[in-house]
């Protein structure tokens, strides 16, 4: 797989201000089935106008990661523990009320289903004005209307639309205007779920385009999230890479792709098909995903690792720098820290 060929020095990750600061954060789903531990112990920042890569097999807590940045975790699911701050302000300590205020004008959410999230009885106008009047009541409808032709232009949509139903649009159209009502009110980051789930590849590429070209007139932030590593390649200044409700390894996005260092990361990458290379056979990760209401003692993935040793299915492993702006949680790093700093005494 190409990597697109950012510029990637010790300056960025000086230069972008954290926006958002994710410490120490714990999520639960109390089933029937047991206590589900959805996000466990995650730390993470999110730059200013940076796009950061949030990657990770299917039940990995990457979008419960996003829901708990919104606030939006509802039982059966729980914060357990830690702290979420955005601009300064702890979103964590903030009541129901106050939070509202900060969705949407602050922070806002891109869903991955947009026929599920939209109403199919409700022009798509509507959406607009409704969602812009609720957070901004004492704007007018005709400014409302104004603000969603503009933006439906950025869209690439015709204001004519406005009237039109969801059914009448297409899959890519959908998308297009869930994307327009996350920039509605404007805000600093955006978080999208699965943004082209269901797209063919054509129109994949068409939002990925828009969603970049937004980003860069709006001024914004964008957590992606996607089990998709091609989106991330293109689209992503830097990664984090999640397993089992834990970040396995953080890198910019050229750093990651070209010497991962997790086991789990280097896994994920060698099952890319890659039509550059000779070898035809696709490599695979052997087993499940763990249960997460029954998770494996140690480091989640020590059942899958080809590396792993006693003190994996022992430990949970503190990440570990690996380089600037990267960090990975693996026992093998510190054997491998420790070879290095043996040959910068020599």
């Amino acid at each position: 797989m190409r990597v697109t060929q950012k510029e990637q020095t010790r300056s960025f990750g000086e230069i972008l201000e954290p926006l958002l600061r994710i410490e120490s954060l714990s999520v639960e789903y109390r089933t029937e089935q047991g206590v589900a531990k959805a996000v466990q112990d995650v730390s993470l920042e999110v730059r200013k106008g940076e796009t950061l890569g949030l990657v990770g097999e299917s039940g990995s807590g990457k979008s419960t990661l996003g829901l708990a940045i919104m606030g939006l975790i509802q039982p059966p699911g729980f914060m357990v523990s830690g702290r979420i701050t955005f601009g300064g302000v702890e979103l964590t300590r903030l009541s129901s009320e106050e939070l509202r205020a900060q969705r949407g004008k602050k922070i806002a959410m891109i869903f991955q289903d947009p026929m599920t999230s939209l109403n199919p009885v409700k022009k798509i106008g509507d959406h607009f004005i409704e969602y812009i009047s609720t957070h901004e009541p004492d704007i007018s409808n005709e400014k409302a209307r104004s603000r969603t032709e503009t933006i439906l232009e950025d869209l690439g949509i015709p204001a004519s639309r406005m009237d039109d139903y969801p059914h009448q649009f297409s899959g890519g159209m959908r998308q297009r205007v869930m994307i327009g009502l996350g920039l509605a009110l404007s805000p600093s980051l955006i978080i999208a779920d699965e943004p082209t789930t269901a797209l063919d590849v054509i129109v994949e590429a068409q939002i990925l385009k828009l969603l970049q070209d937004l980003k860069t007139k709006y001024s914004l932030s964008l957590v992606l999230i996607t089990h998709n590593m091609g989106i991330v390649a293109e689209m992503a200044d830097r990664v984090a890479v999640m397993y089992a409700g834990r970040i396995a390894e953080t890198a910019p996005t050229v750093s990651l792709f070209e010497n991962p260092k997790h086991p789990y990361t280097q896994a994920l990458l060698k099952a890319i098909p890659n039509l550059l290379v000779e070898d035809r056979v696709l490599s695979t990760i052997p087993g499940s995903p763990p249960d997460l209401t029954d998770p494996p003692t140690g480091c989640s993935f020590h059942p899958r690792c080809p590396y792993a040793f006693n003190k994996c299915t022992l430990e949970v492993p503190e990440p570990i720098q690996t380089g600037t702006d990267s960090e990975a949680s693996c026992f093998l790093l510190e054997g491998e820290l420790a070879r290095h700093s043996l040959k910068s005494t020599a």
